[in-house]
């Protein structure tokens, strides 16, 4: 089988924003990466102790992995088919037929056994979008949205990807536009992402999520070193640490992503304001960053208890209040 698509590759800071971006870009559409960030609210935060990786609690600047390619579906009025596989072959088989239909195929897959990773940045993560775009006798092409260029995986080691084991496993899950319409209201989209972004961060009623999310977790962190001791501390720290700097882009760098989106949906929508506000998120952006020095420090002197975590705490609490003040403005200056 010898199939390549004119699939444009463009690298993008997010896999699941510049899978659906490059995906589109195949059909005509041209959406930037913050653009599908915001359409898709792809902004947010929760901390929550009931659900543990490795025993420890998770801590996520984002929705679950899909749920942006969902939103983006519902909004612009695309149809994206979804399938997963309990047969790893029949899954291949599959994605062949795609490709001889010369159709660019989205898929989930786990990040630690992807040969072309450096080794550092492997991890047991399930959630990693990849778009395959055509195959060379036994070679699959691969646009991976995170990485400078195009890449090959072989049969075996495509296989092995799309059925990694462990939370999240992916289980052959693939996905590709079925269906675009005539018209798209990409204002009407703008709206609907920022009103959607704007509700979750600020009125989810449960305390471990949005903005409350985040006071929350300044309250649990600085309890840490006292419940938990020094070195247990250090590693409940550590999953705050990869879920910000590691995981996707994060804290800091989805507040500077949805800064560039405010400022494409000033045009867009004819909201001049709304580029004053991309300033200031980007500002909360910094705060995050200066969160993820004082929160890496800890890590690394893990057997040490001192006031960091306290100022790591303070920390937060002023973050919460500045992104309680921004949801708001932004709500009304779309109502």
């Amino acid at each position: 089988m010898k199939v390549k698509l004119d699939f444009e590759h463009k690298q993008s800071a997010h896999c699941e924003n510049g899978v659906v971006s490059n995906m589109l870009r195949y059909y005509g559409i041209e959406l930037s990466e913050p653009m599908v960030f915001g359409i898709g609210s792809g902004l947010f935060f929760s901390h929550m102790p009931f659900l543990k990786v490795g025993g420890i609690p998770v801590t996520s600047f984002r929705p679950m992995p899909g749920v942006i390619f969902k939103r983006i579906s519902k909004r612009l009025g695309i149809t994206f088919e979804k399938h997963r596989y309990r047969q790893p072959h029949k899954a291949m088989k599959a994605l062949d037929a795609n490709l001889e239909k010369e159709i660019p195929t989205g898929m989930l897959v786990g990040v630690y056994h992807l040969t072309y990773f450096p080794d550092p940045y492997r991890f047991h993560f399930n959630a990693h979008n990849i778009v395959v775009y055509g195959k060379q006798d036994d070679t699959y092409l691969i646009s991976d949205p995170i990485i400078a260029d195009y890449e090959t995986l072989s049969y075996d080691e495509l296989l092995r990807v799309r059925y990694a084991k462990g939370t999240f496993a992916p289980n052959g899950h693939m996905y590709w536009v079925k269906n675009i319409p005539e018209r798209i209201d990409v204002e009407g989209a703008v709206v609907k992402g920022i009103k959607h972004t704007c509700k979750h961060m600020l009125t989810i009623p449960i305390p471990m999520f949005g903005v409350k999310g985040i006071r929350f977790l300044s309250k649990k962190l600085r309890n840490y070193p006292h419940k938990l001791g020094a070195r247990k501390a250090a590693s409940y720290t550590g999953q705050v640490v990869r879920a910000q700097e590691e995981i996707g882009t994060g804290g800091a760098g989805f507040r500077f992503m949805y800064g560039a989106f405010l400022q494409e949906a000033a045009e867009v929508l004819k909201k001049p304001h709304l580029r004053d506000l991309s300033f200031e998120i980007s500002e909360i952006g910094d705060k995050w960053r200066a969160f993820a020095i004082i929160t890496g420090r800890i890590v690394k002197n893990r057997n040490t208890v001192d006031e960091s975590y306290d100022k790591a705490a303070d920390l937060l609490l002023e973050i919460a209040d500045m992104e309680e003040a921004f949801f708001k403005k932004l709500q009304k200056s779309v109502q």
